[in-house]
């Protein structure tokens, strides 16, 4: 028996013994959901989980009140981060999955800390908060944490379309705020200035813009302000728009073009606009072929089938993690359905049986890629070279 396969009966064992534990953290979160920068009681749990298998754990971290980071330092070969997710979303709950991805996490740390004083290195749990609004990933990566991390990763669960080389889109919050004149609808609309008709200008606009970029560029907004009452010429409107693009290069390029119809629009109804970013930018994924090949034969090492990169999937703070150190978010299945993330249906199945078994199979999946990880300083090195050979491609 080799040192890694007896180093993996070690790691197995210990996840076995926490499953139940980690299966009934998920199930809890999931009857208590928790919206993004508001997981108190969800951080709470996993700061406990973490704290009984061993870690060192900072909470708050970061500056963020629902951030954490639990740490085992045994030596210097190698950093792994393991990222843990556990924001909810308004009305549907945990319909991303996150009460399950997060537990794998915590259960795949749990897993690796019994074998951690052979292995000398520093292993991680990075509990990151409000994935669906203002990532706090971006804010950590931003602040150079993962500069000297060799391996960040964590799976995303997702339904039967398993991924191994997962891509997301770089993403961009816009705020459009239209500024017009008040006045009587019916007595006297002729003094007024229609803010709300800049917005709705501006929609159209971007509509006919569809025709002019990429097909896998995505524009999609909603108003969340159009006016007080029907008497009155609505005097402010504002709308929110998400910006995605596969690269921020041609992103950047896609907001120009954005503003300058916002500010047509304005001109065109007499108006005035205003413009700022209401989340943190998304940056996309990097992609790491050495890290990407690794994961896929731990896949195959676990009988864990998976098909072929599809193209980007939404979008996510992991991506802003990767312009800074090799970085993996492969999916696995808590569903043997076709249905969609943001849904009370995926929302339902994170409590199901295939779920439960997911947080077992994902933990293990994690802890085997981190422990070749730490196992192998060539490894480290290529996923390096190839982070930084792949980061911000134009």
């Amino acid at each position: 028996m080799d040192r890694y396969e007896r180093l993996i009966q070690v790691i197995d064992a210990a996840i076995d013994a926490r499953a139940a534990e980690a299966v009934a953290l998920s199930d809890a979160m999931a009857a208590d959901p928790e919206i993004s920068e508001q997981e108190f009681r969800s951080s709470k749990a996993h700061v406990d989980f973490l704290q009984k298998s061993g870690f060192a754990v900072e909470y708050p971290f970061y500056g963020l009140p629902t951030a954490y980071n639990g740490t085992i330092v045994t030596g210097k070969n190698g950093r792994v981060s393991l990222l843990a997710e556990y924001d909810a979303l308004p009305g549907i709950g945990h319909a991303c999955g996150h009460n399950v991805h997060g537990a794998m996490s915590l259960l795949a740390g749990a897993g690796l800390a019994p074998v951690m004083p052979e292995l000398g290195g520093e292993l991680w749990v990075t509990g990151t908060p409000a994935e669906e609004t203002n990532g706090a990933k971006i804010t950590m990566a931003a602040g150079g944490l993962f500069d000297d991390v060799d391996l960040a990763l964590m799976i995303h669960s997702t339904n039967r379309n398993c991924r191994v080389r997962y891509r997301c889109l770089a993403m961009d919050g816009i705020e459009f705020r239209f500024k017009g004149k008040t006045s009587h609808a019916a007595a006297s609309p002729w003094d007024g200035r229609n803010a709300l008709n800049g917005a709705q200008l501006f929609f159209h606009a971007i509509d006919m813009m569809r025709q002019h970029v990429r097909p896998d560029v995505r524009m999609h907004g909603i108003y969340t302000d159009g006016g007080k009452a029907c008497n009155i010429v609505p005097e402010a409107a504002t709308v929110h728009f998400y910006f995605r693009s596969p690269h921020r290069v041609q992103l950047n390029a896609i907001l120009e073009k954005a503003y300058n119809a916002a500010k047509g629009a304005a001109m065109a109804t007499e108006t005035e606009v205003e413009y700022s970013s209401f989340e943190l930018p998304f940056d996309e994924l990097v992609p790491n072929d050495s890290a990407e090949t690794m994961m896929e034969n731990v896949y195959r090492e676990m009988g864990v089938s998976f098909g072929p990169g599809s193209g980007p999937e939404g979008s996510s703070d992991v991506g802003n993690v990767s312009q800074h150190c090799p970085t993996l978010q492969p999916t696995l299945p808590i569903i043997d359905e076709l249905y969609s993330l943001h849904t009370r249906e995926f929302a339902e199945a994170t409590v199901g049986p295939m779920a439960h078994q997911a947080i077992v199979t994902g933990a293990k999946i994690l802890a085997r890629a981190s422990l070749k990880a730490f196992l192998d300083p060539d490894l480290r090195l290529a996923m390096r070279k190839d982070m930084e050979k792949g980061k911000l491609v134009d």
